[in-house]
């Protein structure tokens, strides 16, 4: 059961690691709807047009040419958005320390500092590094799960959805 309000909590200061930030975007890429659809298509495409290629029942450019599109939409949601993504974004080339209030998510940096209330928040989802907090379904902040001691970040969890609706 939890308690009608839950203690404010804060992060020691973190920064971003590449590797992980990547790992972290690829799973929002794979988690979204719209994308999982179409790899679901064109995977189904390609197994489709190989079996109909060993029954020669279409030519090798055709079955190339699913196979070229099953490659290059691959190496797009694997390497090319998520680095091009990291690239781009200031945010992972900095440090921040990240507090939950109870009224809103207060987070800083030696730069400056913002405020955001819980309701800009839509929803959040959790990977395996990160807590991905979500204000519309293409925007989003990553706080990773290694600012938080170990049991902190079971209260992190527990705080975080009390907070936000939880992604299905």
């Amino acid at each position: 059961m939890l308690p009608l309000s839950l203690s404010p909590m804060t992060s020691s200061f973190f920064t971003y690691n590449k590797s992980k930030v990547i790992q972290a975007l690829r799973y929002h890429f794979i988690t979204r709807k719209e994308i999982k659809t179409m790899i679901i298509l064109v995977n189904i495409f390609a197994i489709l047009s190989a079996g109909l290629f060993f029954f020669k029942k279409i030519s090798p450019l055709a079955f190339l040419v699913s196979s070229v599109l099953w490659f290059t939409l691959m190496l797009s949601f694997w390497f090319i958005l998520p680095y091009s993504i990291y690239k781009k974004a200031a945010t992972f080339k900095d440090g921040f320390k990240v507090s939950f209030e109870e009224q809103h998510l207060f987070l800083e940096n030696d730069r400056g500092s913002k405020s955001w209330p819980w309701t800009a928040f839509s929803s959040f989802i959790e990977s395996p590094h990160f807590f991905h907090l979500y204000f519309d379904s293409r925007s989003f902040f990553l706080i990773p799960k290694s600012a938080f001691d170990n049991d902190a970040v079971y209260d992190a969890r527990k705080f975080l959805t009390n907070k936000i609706r939880k992604k299905a």
